[in-house]
């Protein structure tokens, strides 16, 4: 049976009005989550550990920021938009000693909530909006009078409004402009860990490379395998966006959609998709969480070492060359804080 989609006509505002909430955190989520909430008439405060890099550029967005403990303390719903790996710290630290009954905690990801980094008290309510793009885009859309759908989930509704809270958060967000999907923090989490891995980010960087490595290993000019394996992959990418995997097809040559069609499953063969369950079974075990924990825990060595062997990668310094050549393409910030971009 479809997913029922949620609408403006679904939400009331007015609730949110009635409270204060705060926005812990001020990177990509939670920099959008708070101006969309502000302009949509929403009090709004901004809770961050002293000396954040995130305080003078929260503060320019005319916010008023506090420590993360009296934003807790102020506020009726409690938005943690901090990394997933951050969130049990400062739960522990300054969220847990601040809650009181009938308050309302509220995640974009439902990491923490699955996998149990942090165990809410009974008499709080436990929600999650997760807008389906990052928080750049979910601001730009609001800028420019849409928006981007989201999923709610409700984990614990003592006070009986939880869903409703949700609800309202996510129109006050935008994202009932688009739709929102009900779902659950399981669902949401697992199928979230998946995608990213086998597909959205682990799958397609990966794609990419080996494409570019396999034509420059047979002599072809770096500058062309960049052009064929990561350039026009964005072309492609909004085609199926626009109109689905078929509409893409429809408006690519023939000679290109015979090869999509009979070799693509030669990549994606059965090898592949028994690699893709056996991923799938770890983020369903805990495996993977419990590993990414560690990996935290130990000081991020590998992780920081898989990182910058990625960027040292030839496609790196190809693709900087050539995106200067194209103006059209904003350049981004990557160094300061995610609001600032």
């Amino acid at each position: 049976m479809p997913a029922k989609v949620f609408t403006d006509k679904d939400a009331d505002l007015k609730l949110l009005k009635k409270k204060t909430v705060a926005v812990i955190g001020f990177g990509s989520q939670g920099h959008a989550h708070a101006l969309n909430l502000k302009e949509s008439g929403i009090k709004v405060l901004i809770g961050l550990y002293p000396g954040s890099k995130s305080i003078a550029v929260a503060k320019k967005k005319g916010f008023k920021v506090v420590t993360t403990a009296e934003a807790v303390r102020k506020a009726d719903v409690i938005f943690l938009s901090t990394p997933d790996l951050v969130i049990p710290q400062v739960y522990k630290k300054d969220v847990a000693p601040n809650l009181s009954k009938g308050k309302t905690l509220l995640f974009a990801h439902g990491f923490a909530i699955h996998y149990k980094t942090v165990k809410p008290p009974k008499n709080v309510n436990v929600i999650m909006v997760a807008p389906k793009g990052p928080g750049h885009i979910v601001r730009r859309q609001y800028l420019e009078g849409k928006g981007v759908p989201a999923l709610i989930a409700v984990q614990q509704n003592p006070t009986g409004e939880a869903k409703a809270i949700a609800l309202a958060w996510a129109k006050g967000i935008g994202a009932m402009r688009a739709g929102v999907l009900q779902t659950t923090f399981k669902e949401e989490t697992e199928t979230d860990l998946f995608g990213e891995q086998a597909v959205l980010c682990g799958g397609v960087t990966s794609l990419i490379t080996a494409g570019y490595e396999t034509l420059v290993q047979a002599g072809y000019q770096p500058e062309m395998a960049y052009f064929e394996c990561l350039h026009e992959l964005k072309l492609i990418v909004d085609l199926i966006n626009e109109a689905g995997i078929s509409g893409m097809r429809f408006s690519i040559s023939e000679t290109a959609k015979y090869g999509d069609v009979s070799r693509g499953p030669k990549i994606v063969d059965s090898r592949v998709r028994g690699a893709m369950k056996k991923m799938l079974k770890d983020v369903q075990s805990g495996k993977f969480a419990r590993e990414w924990i560690n990996e935290a825990r130990t000081g991020k060595k590998r992780y920081h070492k898989l990182l910058k062997h990625g960027a040292k990668h030839p496609i790196e310094k190809v693709g900087l060359r050539l995106r200067g050549m194209m103006p059209w393409i904003g350049r981004k910030n990557t160094k300061g804080a995610q609001a600032a971009y």
